[in-house]
């Protein structure tokens, strides 16, 4: 369903551009460009690395020439469960409205925009944002599962829910959305607030929580038709215990992962290459053949990988 808002929230904001300064043009980064602030990007499978890049924004050249967006790394304290902190800013006096969709990803984002904060939970299906005018938004991107060791709702209930600090972090929600309203439009004083208050309830050490780290890295290091036995059985655990894992703290299913990763790849690839063989693709995805390609791809995204290559050939990629 196609919200209308003044500015993106969640994974809007995977499309890793440079500010520019006034009167630039936008600028691209390389997709392994590495957030600002200290350190150096972890390896590919590592459990510190990204969960994502631009992966999950569909039709990224329309995107490209609507918003920019800054990233900066986490504090080191806080670097095992926040992915990055985020700005994102448009300007589009005088031009039309954007429309921005995107497949997201399985992450939790907390978001202030047009005056307002909330907690953005992993969306069910593809997420559209309008934008129009001029605006900005200030975000902190949790990584796979770790929103719910702050999180007074349980996962699976926080899917594709909209909720107020309050109704996420309970009565200490509500003054950090004080100090995050008071900080806008100062994203370092935003970023600041939002570290303070979860350093100060740094959670304890949990087992379930590494392991499912490791997990998600091995899934995003693993061939697009990687089975959840598969990972299971190189983990040591059973299919059993990992279905309870990323039910209990990341509200879906590995398959659900899985398949959302698979996809990400889709449309990465037709992006990139407009005019490939789809049946070439679905080969090259682990599809048995492009048939279930263009049945997941529609299931998913909405539209057939045909009418997503055309929109992608319009738009310039």
């Amino acid at each position: 369903m196609l919200r209308t808002v003044p500015g993106p929230g969640g994974d809007v904001l995977e499309i890793p551009v440079t500010s520019p300064a006034a009167g630039a043009t936008v600028r691209r980064e390389s997709a392994g460009a590495a957030p600002t602030g200290p350190g150096r990007p972890a390896p590919p499978g590592s459990a510190d690395a990204p969960t994502a890049s631009t992966r999950g924004v569909l039709e990224p050249a329309a995107a490209r020439a609507a918003f920019v967006l800054e990233r900066h790394a986490p504090h080191p304290d806080l670097a095992d469960r926040i992915e990055r902190h985020w700005v994102t800013r448009w300007d589009l006096c005088g031009r039309p409205e954007h429309v921005q969709r995107v497949l997201p990803h399985p992450c939790v984002n907390l978001v202030a925009y047009d005056g307002i904060v909330r907690v953005h939970g992993v969306p069910a299906g593809v997420d559209a944002r309008r934008l129009g005018g001029a605006g900005c938004a200030i975000g902190t991107k949790f990584r796979p599962g770790a929103f719910a060791a702050w999180s007074r709702v349980a996962p699976p209930a926080l899917r594709g829910a909209v909720l107020t600090l309050e109704e996420a972090l309970g009565p200490d929600g509500r003054r950090l959305e004080a100090e995050i309203l008071a900080a806008v439009p100062d994203a370092a004083a935003v970023t600041d607030a939002v570290t303070a208050f979860l350093r100060a309830r740094a959670p304890a050490a949990d087992p379930a929580y590494v392991l499912l780290r490791a997990v998600v890295a091995d899934m995003l290091a693993r061939p697009p038709e990687t089975r959840v036995g598969a990972i299971a059985r190189d983990h040591g655990v059973s299919e059993r215990t990992l279905q309870r894992l990323f039910r209990d703290l990341v509200g879906v299913g590995p398959k659900w992962v899985l398949r959302r990763h698979r996809l990400h790849e889709a449309t990465e690839r037709i992006a990139a290459d407009p005019d490939a063989d789809l049946a070439g693709l679905a080969h090259a995805l682990g599809y048995a053949d492009q048939a279930h390609l263009t049945g997941d791809f529609r299931a998913q995204v909405g539209v057939t990988p045909a009418a997503y290559a055309r929109a992608c050939r319009a738009g310039g990629g």
